[in-house]
């Protein structure tokens, strides 16, 4: 039901506009449901909430999933839902940043696989920590592998070298340099 426009307000919202933010709920609500742990944890939601999140996690029925869903729709009616959506966009930037950490790892591994010698010289130069001796090694286990002469895994083997060590690059660089200790003569 439309409520009249008072002279001096705002005017009401259309039915179109209210039915766009019960469905922005709605997909909250989802995205709650479907997140993780960690994340309702360092929210503080009501309990009321916390438990209807809860309860429709573990509801298998469909339609008493759709039910649920829309419980807990309601009960985030009630709240400012700016916090909540902050913390599901950073958890959302932060699993974009893990994919793309990850692709970058998959692409080290088959430009190592596929170029040998000058793409190992090449992730030297930007990760100068790493064993020359021991990623030639994988590198000539994945070679082999992707041949059919070698044994199964290696390629993996070296993927998840190729991570650790880029990973390693990159909390060293977060960390800044260290600090030079000063010697007084």
């Amino acid at each position: 039901m439309r409520r009249r426009q008072i002279p001096g307000e705002p005017p009401p919202p259309s039915k179109g506009e209210l039915r766009r933010r019960a469905l922005a709920l709605q997909e909250l609500g989802d995205q709650l449901i479907d997140g993780p742990e960690s994340l309702l944890a360092g929210l503080s939601l009501p309990e009321k909430l916390q438990d209807a999140i809860a309860q429709a996690r573990r509801i298998r029925s469909h339609g008493a999933l759709l039910r649920q869903r829309r419980y807990v729709a309601k009960l985030l009616r009630d709240l400012d839902a700016g916090p909540v959506q902050a913390a599901l966009g950073a958890l959302d930037a932060t699993t974009r940043q893990d994919a793309a950490r990850f692709r970058h790892a998959e692409r080290w591994r088959d430009r190592l696989i596929d170029e040998g010698d000058p793409a190992i010289d090449a992730f030297l130069a930007s990760c100068p920590g790493a064993d020359r001796a021991v990623l030639a090694e994988l590198v000539v286990r994945a070679v082999a592998e992707r041949a059919g002469a070698g044994p199964a895994g290696a390629a993996r083997a070296l993927f998840r070298r190729v991570r650790e060590l880029l990973e390693a690059t990159t909390r060293a660089a977060a960390d800044g340099p260290a600090p030079h200790a000063r010697i007084d003569p």
